[in-house]
């Protein structure tokens, strides 16, 4: 399924298509109904540009103890190679 914004839609808040897309990735993001990188996807971003951009608003990224056990298990994996 596909969204479309319609031109009278951006002309009438004043933003590009480009702005609108990174507006909502940051909005869903916040609300946690998307996860970093498919945010920095649908914003069009690559995701450390996108973390800036969370940055620059002062949204926290998301970073849980399961995500700091499973980059633990990436880093001794790599360790161990």
């Amino acid at each position: 399924m596909s969204l479309t914004i319609t031109d009278e839609v951006l002309h009438s808040a004043g933003m590009s298509e480009a702005e609108m897309r990174r507006e909502i990735a940051v909005m869903l993001y916040q609300a946690e109904k998307l996860t970093l990188a498919r945010a920095a996807r649908l914003a069009d971003m690559p995701r450390i540009r996108f973390q800036h951009l969370l940055a620059s608003r002062d949204v926290a990224i998301h970073y849980d103890e399961m995500d700091l056990e499973q980059d633990l298990a990436t880093l001794h994996v790599l360790e161990c190679r």
